[in-house]
């Protein structure tokens, strides 16, 4: 008789906890809603601020810079606010909310830690001492206007290879050790940054590179969106395509090899991917936390713990999130722009307290 064949097992879906609320909303119409509720953001982005512009100048605007439309003299200064500063702006807002929540996703899943987010790494505060040798001395001039985002992601890289070889052990990288050597790193770059800051001769210089580590899309342009969103794009396609295997992972190691996944060579693509993505993001609007530690929290609350679910509806959450913040940092003490950073940790810390004082709500079913 011939020998029959079975098919590897599939990675199931993560339990929601035994106190979890049985009620999810179908994911589906939630996409639906958040891609128009993110459409609507983006348009809000452009149309409030501080110049008081019409609607119907807001679009006229923006209809013509998509279709080439023509403009009279007068128009040329408004048209630039319109497509030049605040459209960019709104989509790269988009574009970081969204990197960052799915990023999120991916270094909880990476740690199994629920109170992980992109910046547990130690990537950021690696690519802050870039941006900041760029903000205060001036390094990189020769790239011009990509020196500051070209700075910051290499030493995003740089610092990820330097948390890599440190946390790296024979048997390869442990959750534990992972998290250990980037909350150290952590600690080390932010030091240095600090006396960079410190050392400023210039006080604008030093007041900018605060900015910046405390997050900010002030310079936001057309140049700065192809890198991040590319990046983001692919990212979310790679953590897409592997969120079975990252239900596997959220269960532990040896749920995740009885099902045929190699946890240790997830967690290095996991590792690279969320270094990668950090690094082009921070380098292109600063340091901005909660968001990759929030979004994901409140995506399992309404869609459960399936990273199938989650990876589907956090980027556009996030980004939506990341849009309106950015919108509030312009109008609220207006012309004065507030930290983007500082926002989402003041919107942040609440809310993150009441989650986690919400009855029945786990992680991956394990807390």
């Amino acid at each position: 008789m011939a020998p029959t064949t079975q098919a590897a097992p599939r990675a199931p879906s993560p339990p929601d906890g035994p106190g979890a609320h049985p009620r999810r909303i179908p994911v589906p119409p939630l996409i639906a809603v958040a891609a128009v509720l993110l459409a609507g953001s983006v348009l809000c982005g452009v149309g409030l601020g501080a110049s008081g512009l019409g609607w119907g100048e807001v679009l006229h605007y923006l209809g013509a810079g998509l279709t080439g439309g023509t403009l009279s003299p007068d128009e040329v200064s408004r048209y630039t606010i319109v497509w030049e500063l605040r459209f960019p702006r709104a989509l790269l807002a988009a574009v970081v909310g969204a990197g960052l929540s799915a990023i999120g996703v991916a270094v909880q899943a990476l740690v199994r830690n629920a109170l992980a987010d992109p910046f547990v790494l130690g990537i950021s505060s690696g690519a802050a001492v870039g941006a900041n040798a760029v903000l205060i001395f001036g390094a990189a001039g020769a790239l011009g206007v990509w020196a500051l985002s070209a700075s910051a992601f290499v030493c995003a890289l740089l610092a990820m290879i330097l948390v890599y070889a440190a946390a790296r052990t024979a048997h390869g990288l442990t959750p534990l050790r992972l998290v250990l050597t980037g909350t150290a790193m952590y600690y080390g770059f932010s030091a240095i940054t600090t006396l960079m800051v410190f050392s400023a001769d210039r006080g604008e210089a030093a007041r900018s590179a605060m900015m910046w580590l405390l997050g900010s899309l002030s310079g936001a342009g057309w140049a700065s969106l192809p890198v991040a969103a590319l990046a983001v794009a692919a990212a979310l396609a790679y953590l897409l395509l592997s969120a079975g295997r990252l239900n596997a992972l959220a269960m532990g190691d040896e749920t995740a090899a009885a099902l045929g996944v190699d946890a240790a060579r997830l967690r290095r693509e996991l590792f690279v991917v969320a270094a990668a993505v950090t690094g082009a993001v921070v380098a292109v609007s600063g340091a901005i936390g909660f968001v990759g530690l929030m979004v994901p929290h409140i995506t399992r609350i309404l869609v459960g713990s399936d990273h199938r679910k989650v990876l589907a509806v956090a980027p556009l959450l996030g980004a939506i999130l990341l849009v309106w913040v950015d919108i509030l940092s312009r109008v609220l003490l207006a012309p004065v722009e507030l930290p983007v950073g500082v926002l989402t940790a003041v919107i942040g810390v609440p809310c993150f307290v009441l989650l986690m004082r919400r009855r029945g709500y786990s992680f991956g079913g394990g807390a």
